[in-house]
């Protein structure tokens, strides 16, 4: 093992979030236009083995969580043999999806040693999911959940951005569908990361306003220990399910944060917000050893601001979208 990966401010990462491609089978208005992006040529992608030999790095330097992520990642082929390679490095193993196609592969991931799955869905109107995503796929997502929850990919995670004016009012409904259904439902405040750089704090529905909306009906109760977990939780009227809130904007976890994220391209970057990136896949092509890309990693996070600014007069939305950077 070589030494953990601790920067500037003495937070230790011990959580990865990789991203396996920058393309979607959706479009959602928030996170890219109707056409699509330019998405990144086949050749600048990392392969399997590159993928792996790189997770292998960020292990032996105390990384135990691997969430995978997109773009959409099942979009990847050949995605269940992957999972069972990186699961061979002893760790926790996660995905983030839209839930198009999770019906089909959910049980070949759990096989292939895949813990659990976040799944995006903002509507649990059909004809509002189709206005969101410009795709008629919500009862494809539906599916999904119910078979990463019959494969026992759980806790089955159900990820929700409210947004003012357009579906705020299925905030009590989202969460009573979730309970009934035994899904895990995180609101998550609107980021700016969309690629047209049209983010408007006013439009984003905060945590304050999601907890005063579900304690009209329900009773939450915050659970004790968060850790550096991005979600805050509740209890909900007493059971042991929960609520979560991730208010990346409006209540920034910075000081806990211990995540980094690799791009499909191979860029390391230390914040989600940053505007700087680290190139491994030059060096790995070029031939370098794991002890030199450690060292650029170790650099890399060092290098890592105290929070992401969002609130500053100076801050600036990066230039990579959400798609492209990976949750």
């Amino acid at each position: 093992m070589r030494a953990p990966l601790v920067d500037g401010f003495g937070r230790v990462h011990t959580d990865l979030r990789l991203s396996l491609t920058d393309r979607c089978n959706l479009r959602c208005t928030y996170c890219m236009p109707a056409e699509g992006l330019d998405w990144l040529p086949k050749p600048e992608l990392l392969t399997d083995d590159e993928l792996v030999r790189l997770v292998g790095v960020f292990a032996s330097m105390g990384v135990r969580t691997v969430r995978l992520t997109g773009g959409e990642p099942l979009l990847r082929r050949g995605l269940p043999g992957l999972i069972s390679r990186l699961s061979e490095l002893d760790l926790a193993l996660s995905l983030t999806t839209n839930g198009v196609g999770l019906e089909r592969q959910a049980q070949a991931l759990k096989d292939a040693g895949l813990k659990r799955v976040n799944v995006s869905l903002d509507s649990l109107r059909p004809e509002r999911f189709l206005a969101l995503t410009l795709r008629d796929r919500h009862e494809d997502v539906l599916e999904g959940l119910a078979a990463a929850k019959a494969a026992g990919l759980e806790p089955v995670k159900v990820n929700t951005v409210l947004m003012r004016g357009v579906n705020d009012d299925e905030a009590t409904e989202l969460l009573e569908w979730a309970l009934a259904e035994g899904y895990a439902l995180r609101f998550i405040e609107q980021m700016p990361l969309d690629p047209q750089h049209g983010w408007d704090r006013g439009t984003m529905v905060d945590a304050d306003e999601i907890l005063e909306v579900l304690g009209r009906d329900h009773v939450l109760i915050p659970v004790e220990s968060r850790g550096s977990a991005p979600a805050e939780e509740f209890h909900v009227d007493g059971g042991p399910a929960t609520v979560g809130v991730v208010g990346s904007v409006s209540r920034p976890f910075c000081a806990s944060c211990d995540r980094l994220r690799l791009t499909a391209d191979g860029q390391v970057r230390n914040c989600l917000f940053a505007r700087d990136e680290s190139d491994l896949r030059a060096p790995l092509r070029d031939g370098a050893t794991d002890d030199e890309l450690a060292e650029r990693l170790r650099v890399a996070v060092a290098g890592k601001r105290k929070g992401h600014g969002i609130g500053d007069p100076g801050f600036v939305q990066p230039d990579r979208p959400m798609s492209a950077i990976g949750g």
